[in-house]
């Protein structure tokens, strides 16, 4: 029988400490609850943990292993494997914590299943589940637990689970896709680079000489070259170390709140990836959004929620000036009529048609659907044009150096007549 080591409130204030045995955690409250106290921390106890072990013990057997290496971090497959398998068994009418331990038993490495576990714990203790994920924020991303305080509230959890996953597996495809496209041009890139670091530390130095007992003037991209040749090979360190440097303060910068906003605000701007990113964030708004209305929550309080599922803070900021407008009696779509980054004309115009038919919910999801399938096209699209504006792009720096290459020999031929 499991072990638990218990701290409760006294009915005098004063903390009691305890250890007593029980079949779980619901049992080892009920028993506290016994006692007349108050529970402030439960922990269950390792087994074996009650005594010393004696000196002619046996030693305990190494776990796993000893050569494999374990991640501390849930991965993002076992994030959406955990999301979905949720998603069934609460649908199949399985208990929220007996489905909780189930995932814990049934988890692929440590890691999640000592999150599932702790997760599993704030819920016995009294917590909400979102409440209980937001104490895991390295596993359980802000979106992720806005969309299951959506679901909790409504009461269409395992609804919401499902569409999570969904989310998840759209943005794994999405990864996988960007990647396979653009793996072909990083190769070439780099390669790029590696014969531009050589022909800049080792031959170009030698053609300088070459040049140089000519005596005649180069042209302009060759003495570039031939510049920025020297500077590598004499301050080749100083200039690593700034780049590293820089890279450093710009990725501080960027994980800071001012710099976090700049850079979302920037990337909406952008002329291929803002408008993506805003139909994104459009089509998860208006999903979660309708799907709350449909259930019964009020709009004041669906939107709140609905808001912190964007992703991105200017959008999030964007639509909450409208919320305030609509707690002052404003209707929703002249409320998110300043926000046309995240809404279009068209899309604003039948939210209003909708508010006023009574259908807002169900018209909501359906721009939602839309705006998904049009981002599916879009996003192939862009993928596409992208792969081909990468190798324009290396084409044009390889020929831009082969240039510079041939012009001072060009030069040499003419001093040779």
């Amino acid at each position: 029988m499991p072990t638990f080591q218990y701290r409760a409130l006294q009915t005098n204030g004063k903390i009691a400490e305890g250890v007593l045995d029980a079949s779980g955690r619901p049992d080892a409250m009920r028993q506290i609850e016994t006692l007349g106290l108050r529970l402030v921390n439960l922990t269950e106890k390792a087994a074996g943990a009650k005594g010393k072990p004696g000196k002619n013990a046996a030693p305990a057997p190494a776990a796993g292993n000893p050569f494999k290496f374990e991640s501390k971090k849930v991965s993002a497959k076992e994030l959406e494997n955990f999301t979905r398998l949720l998603s069934s068994l609460l649908a199949a009418g399985v208990p929220l914590s007996r489905a909780l331990q189930i995932l814990q038993k049934e988890a692929s490495s440590p890691a999640a299943q000592a999150t599932w576990k702790g997760v599993n714990n704030l819920v016995v203790d009294g917590l909400s589940l979102a409440n209980a994920m937001a104490k895991s924020p390295e596993t359980f991303p802000r979106v992720y637990v806005a969309m299951v305080e959506a679901g909790e509230a409504g009461g269409f959890l395992d609804v919401v689970l499902a569409q999570i996953a969904e989310f998840q597996a759209r943005e794994k495809d999405l990864k996988s896709k960007v990647m396979t496209a653009m793996l072909y041009p990083i190769i070439l890139f780099v390669l790029a680079l590696v014969v531009l670091t050589v022909l800049l530390v080792f031959f170009i130095p030698k053609f300088q000489r070459v040049f140089a007992s000519f005596h005649g003037s180069l042209p302009l991209i060759t003495q570039v070259i031939i510049g920025a040749s020297h500077m590598i090979r004499s301050y080749g360190l100083l200039v690593a170390a700034g780049i590293v440097g820089l890279v450093f303060l710009v990725r501080t910068w960027f994980v800071s709140e001012k710099g976090k906003r700049m850079w979302e605000g920037l990337i909406l701007k952008a002329p291929l990836v803002g408008p993506l990113l805003a139909q994104f964030a459009m089509a998860r708004f208006c999903r979660m959004l309708g799907t709350l209305i449909g259930a019964g929550v009020p709009l004041v309080h669906a939107l709140n929620v609905a808001r912190r599922s964007i992703g991105n803070q200017v959008l999030v900021d964007a639509v909450a000036q409208a919320i305030d407008r609509v707690q002052q009696g404003g209707r929703l779509g002249q409320s998110l009529a300043d926000c046309r980054t995240l809404f279009p004309g068209s899309v604003l115009e039948m939210i209003s048609v909708a508010e006023e038919s009574g259908r807002l919910d169900v018209e909501l999801v359906r721009v939602a659907v839309v705006t998904e399938s049009d981002l599916d096209r879009n996003l192939k699209t862009a993928v596409a044009f992208a792969e081909p504006l990468m190798l324009f792009l290396i084409a044009g720096f390889i020929g831009i150096i082969f240039i510079g290459m041939l012009l001072p020999v060009l030069t040499m031929s003419d001093y040779i007549k």
